[in-house]
């Protein structure tokens, strides 16, 4: 690849990106930057102002002018980290919640627009396309099984964030229609309201600090048995073991709640979850056809032995 066709891509995503200005677009009295910080202080509540401006490469007086602005809209708070009392930590307030949230709302709007531009059976080379980008270009790359990633049990908000990245990817990279983002969330609704915590759960992956994939550990109806289910990786996150790590998580939490056999249901379509799930070690016990969220598909049920 030349130098000349990187800068004309440059050109190009500048240009796409530009519908995507906040002052101007998405109607915000917000400028790029200071929606950055919003949405890195809305995703990492508690951050330290030096850690806020390596993350974002902001000069320091530009950061602490906008800080200021938002306090002064009481938007954020600020005060010394318990850590350490040289550094500062920023939060925001309910205020700044509520706009970041907003900020969040009218994005996904946008993004939502450009998306449907795309054909369906496009979408999913586009995703596969950026997240390889993101990581050829990284500016700190690191190998595989190297990233900080970690599994974690639920916070408030994760389980509204499974219900919308589980609908958005499937509708991104297979078509499915609103059927299974209902279906997704009946489950968590399900999960939410009734739940046995002894031996029912949730984890969430990050990466970075940054969610990108979830997994569920249900009671079957079958008597002894635990039900896998929603499992997700986003696609921007794959190739880092991310996927095996949350199964493997859901298979040792059921071992150690006393389950005989852990089952799940896929479908053929999901390639690289069935990968997964051999490879831990579960097997295809049916297939059967069927028509569900707008499309033929091959519905298939696995099983793993505790």
């Amino acid at each position: 690849m030349s130098v000349q066709e990187i800068r004309e891509f440059n050109r190009f995503y500048t240009n796409l990106i530009g519908a995507l200005d906040y002052s101007r677009h998405l109607h915000t009295p917000f400028t790029l930057t200071e929606a950055r910080i919003l949405y890195e202080l809305a995703h990492a509540q508690g951050r330290d102002a030096a850690d806020l401006r390596a993350d974002l490469s902001l000069d320091a007086g530009h950061l602490s002018r906008i800080l200021t602005a938002f306090e002064q809209r009481q938007l954020v708070t600020r005060a010394p980290s318990r850590q350490d009392a040289r550094r500062q930590r920023i939060e925001l307030t309910s205020r700044g919640r509520e706009a970041a949230a907003l900020l969040e709302e009218r994005s996904r709007e946008a993004v939502g627009s450009l998306v449907e531009r795309i054909a369906p059976e496009d979408r999913g080379a586009l995703t596969e396309a950026l997240g390889a980008v993101r990581r050829i270009l990284h500016e700190d790359p690191r190998p595989t099984g190297g990233e900080r990633v970690a599994v974690r049990g639920p916070r408030a908000g994760d389980l509204g964030w499974s219900i919308e990245r589980n609908a958005a990817v499937y509708a991104a990279e297979y078509g499915w229609n609103e059927e299974y983002e209902a279906l997704v969330a009946r489950i968590v609704a399900d999960y939410a309201d009734s739940h046995d915590p002894e031996r029912e759960a949730m984890w969430v992956a990050e990466l970075d600090g940054q969610r990108v994939g979830c997994v569920f550990c249900v009671r079957d109806v079958e008597p002894d048995t635990a039900r896998l289910r929603l499992l997700l990786v986003d696609p921007a996150a794959r190739g880092h073991g991310i996927g095996g790590r949350l199964v493997d998580t859901c298979i040792g939490f059921a071992r150690e709640c006393g389950y005989g056999a852990m089952v799940l249901w896929t479908n053929d379509v999901l390639a690289g979850a069935r990968r997964i799930y051999q490879r831990a070690g579960f097997e295809l016990v049916a297939e059967r056809p069927h028509r569900s969220f707008g499309k033929h598909l091959v519905g298939q049920d696995w099983r793993l032995e505790l």
